[in-house]
């Protein structure tokens, strides 16, 4: 008999006995109520990619934990199941719109949601596994982990994803600023629209202008074939400018254009197009300190810096490590064989102070699937056994560690969201403007406090 793979049942009311029967030869149902608050964690048996947003019986005045359960799971897809049409119920098609990747009415079509739940969970297996083997296959597991900052980082990423402004995603080497990026087109009303990215360090100075905007047939004077450029070619989608920060002064006053109005010309032509493109950049350097000291312009970091999330390092997660490790190790069981981590490499992952973050955490892994000789990997063939344990006091696994980071991350969102406004952003987080101050002295104190209640941050 087929193994029956996990499947998440998000409702207001118990799973009826005739869906559960309908489904239950392919799928393990998991029920959860979407009317109560999703616990800290959220076990399902087996690795849940796919969930059925249950809405047939919904309350009047609607469930404020949704976003939460949403939030919890993490799933690939969800498929929605309504009583009637969604242009009949605007709030269940404002749902369905923000939530799901399809949706079935009463009564259920056994044979088609299972194929509809199958066809999403063969998608989200291949996307994973594409994903991993790529260069940058560790992006995959980057959002992954149940830390307070990574947690308060994926509330972020989500409602930026509800808007169509630009996003700035700061953050070091390796942290996955690309996954969040794809995390908010996955997220958004675009997502079944193109995405598509702009290594902006491997951009020609001299191709900019043909590679952004493309040309037109004839271009001075030469007939050639026209050709669409990268942001032509995302119109209606996404358009990643992946490491904005290395791009040239010419660079950056070539896109401020299409930054400010939103339109392009080709090359060799003199009439504008239109394009409807969100834009998302990503920086491994402070784009505010680049523009202080003229290496960025001030006008192209204002219109990309209106939204903005910074990524935490891996050393400021350890918690996160050992789900993200085991997750790298179960993608690549078909190439490596199975491999498991042993207590003292768990460990040794945990106290590691992780310079070049997720990507040395995958190429350590991948050296440790290749020089075991068992299939329990242990500290010396993850190359951690010479480094030594972290420094006293730096492995930031004390309680009082955690709380810190949680601290920080809570202020750093709560400032974003509200444009920097104190007594917002302490309106967000239910606590005084006292108290938010006496946190910002104490984690940050070089702030300065102007009479408009804006924080501003002063450099000693």
């Amino acid at each position: 008999m087929k193994e029956q793979r996990p499947l998440v049942w998000l409702s207001a009311a118990d799973v009826r006995e005739d869906q559960k029967a309908l489904l239950s030869a392919q799928w393990k149902i998991h029920p959860f109520d979407m009317t109560e608050p999703p616990p800290f964690t959220t076990a399902v048996a087996g690795r849940a990619r796919v969930g059925v947003l249950d809405l047939s019986v919904y309350p009047d005045n609607g469930t404020p934990f949704l976003d939460q359960w949403i939030e919890a799971f993490r799933l690939s897809h969800w498929v929605g199941i309504l009583p009637a049409s969604p242009s009949e119920d605007s709030r269940l098609g404002t749902l369905i719109s923000r939530h799901c990747t399809d949706y079935h009415h009463l009564p259920l079509d056994a044979e088609r949601l299972n194929t509809v739940l199958g066809h999403l969970w063969g998608m989200s297996q291949l996307h994973a596994r594409t994903d991993f083997e790529s260069h940058d296959g560790y992006q995959e597991s980057a959002l992954e982990g149940a830390s307070a900052v990574i947690r308060q980082t994926r509330a972020m990423l989500r409602r930026f994803a509800k808007t169509h402004e630009p996003v700035l995603i700061s953050g070091e080497n390796g942290t996955g600023k690309d996954a969040a990026a794809r995390f908010i087109h996955r997220h958004s009303t675009r997502r079944t629209q193109p995405f598509v990215t702009v290594n902006c360090a491997a951009l020609p100075l001299s191709l900019t202008q043909s590679e952004l905007f493309g040309h037109d047939s004839d271009t001075l004077g030469v007939t050639t074939n026209a050709r669409r450029g990268r942001i032509e070619a995302a119109d209606g989608g996404t358009l990643l400018l992946s490491g904005i920060d290395e791009l040239h002064p010419e660079q950056q006053s070539a896109i401020l254009r299409f930054l400010q109005e939103g339109q392009i010309e080709r090359v060799g032509s003199a009439r504008p197009h239109r394009v409807d493109v969100r834009v998302i950049a990503t920086s491994a350097r402070p784009l505010k300190q680049l523009v202080e000291t003229g290496e960025f312009r001030s006008d192209v970091y204002y219109r990309l810096g209106s939204l903005e999330v910074q990524l935490p390092p891996l050393r400021e997660r350890p918690e996160d490590i050992p789900v993200i490790a085991n997750q790298i190790l179960a993608m690549t069981h078909s190439t490596f064989g199975a491999r498991k981590l042993s207590t003292p490499a768990l460990q040794s992952l945990a106290q590691y102070h992780w310079p070049g973050n997720l990507r040395e955490l995958q190429n350590r892994l991948r050296q440790a699937m290749l020089l075991s000789e068992s299939a329990m990997i242990e500290p010396a063939d993850l190359g951690l056994a010479e480094l030594g344990m972290a420094a006293p006091g730096q492995s930031g696994l004390s309680l009082e560690a955690f709380r810190a980071r949680a601290d920080q991350q809570a202020l750093s969102c709560s400032l974003a969201l509200s444009h920097q406004n104190v007594t917002a952003a302490a309106r967000i987080l239910k606590i005084s403007r006292v108290s938010f101050y006496r946190l910002m002295d104490k984690y940050d104190p070089h702030h300065t406090r102007s009479p408009g209640g804006k924080h501003h941050r002063s450099h000693p």
